[in-house]
């Protein structure tokens, strides 16, 4: 099924009544059936959201993103017992041999060039070498393909001067809010499917709480990036806008590809995420990712 995601710019109060959530504001006052929402994305100082409510929108497996004075998502809140079998899949994620984590990660990284290859070649009109590159890619990535095919990428993706970094020029920042909502709906997929965030296949800092949504995200952000440069090619403006941000939200609904159906994005991350925890407990051998292009 596909959820709603909600995204709070004004000043309202947020609260819950007989399974519904409940928005009240000057303007307005409506509900909206609790099952029916996968994001709620909350933007301004003055959104008041009662804890009955935060708690019903968990149990739901809803992600609860919160964004701080940049407007950027700066925090998450996550159901941390959405399986019924949890524990033991945590123990099988903990238990993972090296060798498989580094198959995995090889999976990961040669989907993701595959995608940077073809959406450069979209944007640009121009064949490229991706395709080789997605072939050079060894168990582990050992030879950091990943970082040679995002080195040219990025300078020939936009028709500016670019240089991706987090706290980069315009349009890093909207690259960083459609990955940052990227990220949330990976974790909640996730989470959703019994696996534990914090323990990454392939990142490892000590301070990251979602290395696994970090790592299994990889494979996704071209469609953030078509995003970006769509926005680039039809607004004028550099800010991020709430015409903007409501832009890439849609990447969450925007269509993917698989062998024998297609699905909005956000059903798509939990056909992956199933699948990757599956590949922890020896059911299966390889993740399964979408195609982002049919």
């Amino acid at each position: 099924m596909l959820k709603k995601t909600l995204f709070f710019t004004n000043k309202c109060s947020i609260t819950t009544s007989n399974e519904q959530l409940v928005i009240t504001s000057q303007s307005t006052n409506r509900t909206i059936p609790i099952e029916d929402i996968g994001y709620v994305v909350i933007d301004h100082n003055e959104v008041y959201i009662s804890i009955p409510a935060l708690n019903k929108l968990i149990n739901n497996n809803c992600a609860c993103i919160i964004c701080d004075d940049k407007h950027l998502p700066n925090g998450m809140l996550l159901n941390l017992n959405s399986h019924h079998i949890q524990q033991e899949i945590f123990k099988h994620q903990i238990d993972a041999s090296l060798p498989l984590k580094k198959q995995l990660w090889q999976q990961t990284i040669k989907e993701k060039i595959r995608n940077q290859g073809i959406l450069l070649e979209k944007i640009t009109r121009k064949k490229n070498s991706f395709e080789f590159l997605e072939s050079k890619v060894l168990s582990g990535d050992s030879t950091n393909m990943e970082a040679v095919a995002a080195n040219f990428y990025w300078k020939s993706f936009f028709d500016i001067d670019f240089k991706r970094e987090r706290f980069g020029n315009y349009p890093n920042n909207f690259l960083n809010y459609g990955y940052a909502i990227l990220r949330a709906a990976t974790a909640r997929a996730l989470s959703g499917s019994g696996l534990l965030n914090t323990l990454g296949i392939h990142h490892k800092s000590k301070y990251n709480a979602f290395a696994l949504a970090d790592d299994i995200m990889e494979p996704f952000r071209p469609a953030v990036d078509e995003a970006v440069h769509f926005i680039m090619q039809h607004y004028d403006e550099q800010d991020l806008t709430t015409e903007i941000k409501s832009e890439l939200l849609q990447v969450l609904t925007r269509t993917v590809y698989f062998k024998n159906e297609r699905s909005p994005l956000m059903v798509g991350l939990q056909k992956t995420a199933s699948s990757l925890q599956q590949c922890y407990t020896g059911e299966r051998k390889k993740i399964k990712y979408p195609k982002l292009w049919s």
